[in-house]
């Protein structure tokens, strides 16, 4: 959530936010990309169009289901991005969504 809050405008915050829970079972495959995997300045703000790039290829190779990337804010968190063109999406169960209503004093 730290991700898509810093491109928050704090000033008009969406007031219709929904979380949806996802279950990916263990047999799903993955593939973890390690921070020294990156490029030098995959940090930086706005990101490097080698970093999209990664993820283009990633879904074009259709190699696994899920990529698990670094977090930019917490490069000891990561996320987790989910291939729609990988046969073993039909495996991963998406919940219904639910109301969610961040803390203002994230803003102050």
């Amino acid at each position: 959530m730290i991700e898509y809050f810093v491109h928050i405008d704090v000033d008009d915050p969406p007031k219709d936010l929904v979380v949806a829970p996802i279950d990916v079972p263990d047999h799903v495959s993955r593939i973890l990309i390690a921070v020294t995997q990156l490029p030098e300045d995959w940090r930086q703000s706005p990101a490097p169009a080698s970093l999209a790039a990664i993820g283009d290829a990633f879904v074009a190779d259709q190699k696994a289901g899920i990529l698990i990337v670094p977090s930019v804010l917490a490069p000891s968190e990561s996320n987790w991005l989910i291939n729609p063109r990988h046969s073993e999406f039909g495996a991963i169960r998406i919940q219904p969504p639910e109301p969610f209503q961040y803390d203002a004093r994230l803003f102050d």
